[in-house]
């Protein structure tokens, strides 16, 4: 990938690249096989992924660069897998982007809070 991708387009064009995956052979896509396995696999996977970035990310050191790519590693692993899950419920990166901009005016604890009314 490019480094002039911003991240909406990097995420978009995964997007794409999951859904055309979606519908491929279980036997010849890593993608599809989840897909065939369900949402329970997929949120396993999400849920798996997530321990191993909580792990990574307490033991990454800012002052090695091994430690700082194996978080960046398992960060990418998660956001892969969350993808999925957002592809097998028919939602896009896009409608979570466009969550996370109506946010930029909002307090983090006035967001927090309107979402428990």
């Amino acid at each position: 990938m490019s480094d002039v991708l911003n991240m909406g387009d990097v995420l978009e064009e995964l997007a794409t690249i999951l859904e055309q995956r979606k519908k491929s052979s279980s036997g010849e896509s890593y993608v599809a096989s989840l897909h065939e396995k369900g949402l329970n696999k997929i949120l396993e996977k999400v849920g798996e992924e997530a321990t191993e970035t909580i792990l990574a990310a307490k033991d990454c050191d800012a002052q090695n660069a091994s430690s700082q790519q194996a978080l960046i590693n398992e960060t990418a692993d998660l956001w892969f897998h969350t993808m999925v899950m957002l592809s097998h419920l028919d939602l896009t990166p896009q409608q979570v982007l466009a969550e996370l901009e109506d946010r930029f005016n909002i307090s983090g604890l006035e967001e927090k809070a309107s979402r428990q009314n």
